[in-house]
């Protein structure tokens, strides 16, 4: 399956310092790239891995670009002059090692207006469930480090965000929940500790934080499934809702598991009302794994009546996200729930939207709940490619093409007002798990179980970091108009005062790039062909 790629002397090159020079002596250090037939990847092992720092010019007249492309380049920088009008070409391997460049057949221009000011940023992040938990401690200590610094380190591509489940959820080597025993305990008396499970997640995470350097991490929780005996029908999955006796005993659940994680030394940032609710009512017979059916009536109960009120005893400044689903929920969830109990949506603070059917259901399903709550925080909450029946249900190992598509959901979502966006799972095995129902889909990292001492960067991986890196917490969209739209971007005023703008050319041309900022005036140069670019200036 595996071939070597011939790139010439440069590669060479680069794989030699990629051998020679320690993560611990620099903290920029080149990607490793090896060709798979399906694409591209960057190998990181427990001596060496990929990392770039802040390249954001100091001085005014400068600008740098950040390109990623399909023909090899990860997170290239290249540094320019405003006003001056000549192209600073950005070129794939091929056209480096020929001296050529490929005549762009296509334009654009983008205009940023730093005055029209529209969203500010939360943060991105991806998910710790007990699959990735499993997988990090099968690798040498090392190799987690850099890990966790690819993610969540300012050298790495800057994550502060975390979703974590409380007990399990499908990415998990089975189903399991707190206090399955005794059942009919609504004093939970089996629930006075964590599961060894969760206290290994949490040492983890500590470890993240420590070799990460992560600025406030925010980590946010759901629940996958309650005990089996709190259940209408006594199982893990199929059409199951939470019993009317046990809606006080849920919400304590929440509460205890919060106390827990709070005094290990986590506290959370905030919890969910559940994850995907509607798998326990509709889609019952299609979900294998664990799942708590609700209704947005019944959901509104429990929320006003119980676990509102009892979140906010002790968590007064908790966020509790409401829904977490899929975009197609949004039409009419939150106005069934405030039909309901019309004081239950006074205790959500953010909105929860997973994203697998969004190329068929477009923003506008969103937009109705969001007139409704302007105010809230909105992030996607859960993403991953291989769930659908035509998708391959497993890696693709260096798939630009899976990488393109969450560099259109980033920006689509950007675009619509979203505050931030959580990724699924942040490494799987190659299978795409594990998973104890074979649920397999892909992840930005994949780790090689086989040999136990590498990983392999996906395209998703530096996709997201275009994003995440650059674009930090407290920033804010600006408007940025563009005149083909073949390329798409987005762009955005950062808490140090400086632009950050995301170019995507997802044609087979290159085009000809003409940016003008009021502030700076005009930046000049022509990208390749299936390319992301990130430019970055004061």
């Amino acid at each position: 399956m595996e071939k070597r790629m011939n790139y010439g002397w440069h590669l060479f090159a680069l794989n030699l310092i990629a051998c020679l020079i320690a993560p611990s002596d620099q903290a920029s250090a080149p990607c490793a790239l090896r060709e798979y037939k399906t694409g591209l990847v960057c190998v990181c092992n427990a001596t060496y891995c990929d990392y770039l720092d802040d390249p954001t010019p100091n001085e005014e007249y400068l600008f740098t670009v950040v390109s990623s492309t399909k023909s090899g380049l990860r997170f290239e920088t290249t540094n320019g002059l405003f006003n001056l009008y000549k192209k600073y070409y950005i070129l794939d391997y091929d056209q480096r090692l020929d001296g050529t460049m490929q005549a762009s057949t296509r334009s654009v221009q983008i205009e940023v207006d730093r005055e029209k000011r529209l969203q500010n940023i939360t943060g991105f992040g991806g998910s710790f469930t007990g699959s990735v938990s499993y997988i990090l401690d099968k690798l040498p200590q090392e190799l987690q480090d850099h890990l966790y610094k690819s993610f969540y380190s300012s050298s790495g591509i800057g994550f502060n965000l975390m979703r974590t489940p409380i007990g399990g959820c499908d990415f998990d080597l089975e189903a399991w929940a707190y206090n399955e025993l005794p059942e009919n305990d609504t004093a939970l008396s089996n629930f006075t500790k964590l599961d060894p499970r969760e206290e290994k997640r949490i040492e983890q995470i500590k470890r993240l934080k420590l070799v990460s350097n992560v600025e406030n991490l925010r980590i946010k929780a759901a629940a996958w499934s309650s005990p089996p005996w709190m259940k209408t029908n006594n199982a893990w999955t199929g059409l199951g809702r939470l019993k009317k006796e046990y809606y006080r005993t849920w919400a304590d659940y929440h509460l205890r598991w919060l106390e827990l994680w709070e005094d290990s030394g986590l506290p959370i940032w905030a919890i969910s009302t559940g994850n995907e609710p509607l798998n326990g009512v509709a889609f019952m017979k299609l979900v294998k794994f664990m799942s708590l059916g609700w209704t947005p009536n019944q959901q509104a109960v429990w929320l006003s009546e119980n676990l509102g009120p009892i979140i906010r005893t002790k968590y007064k400044d908790m966020l509790i996200f409401g829904n977490d689903d899929q975009r197609y929920t949004y039409a009419f969830w939150f106005k069934q729930m405030k039909a309901s109990r019309s004081d239950s949506l006074d205790y959500l603070g953010g909105l929860a939207v997973h994203w697998y059917w969004d190329e068929i259901f477009k923003p506008k399903f969103i937009e109705v709940a969001r007139k409704e709550m302007p105010d809230r925080i909105l992030i996607s909450s859960e993403s991953c490619i291989g769930d659908k029946p035509w998708q391959k249900a497993a890696p693709v190992l260096g798939s630009w093409e899976r990488g393109e598509k969450y560099a259109r959901a980033f920006l689509q979502d950007l675009q619509n007002d979203f505050n931030g966006w959580i990724d699924w799972n942040i490494v799987l095995d190659e299978e795409g798990g594990p998973n104890y129902v074979k649920n397999f889909v892909d992840a930005p990292v994949i780790a090689n179980m086989t040999n136990g001492i590498e990983v392999y960067k996906q395209p998703i991986f530096y996709a997201m970091g275009h994003f995440s890196k650059f674009i930090p917490e407290g920033s804010v969209r600006i408007a940025a108009e563009r005149t083909n739209v073949n390329v798409d971007t987005v762009a955005f005023l950062r808490p140090d005062s400086s632009v950050a703008l995301v170019i995507f050319n997802s044609g087979y041309a290159s085009v000809d790039v003409h940016i003008t900022d009021s502030y700076r005036g005009s930046i000049l140069f022509l990208i390749p062909p299936k390319s992301i670019h990130t430019v970055l200036y004061k």
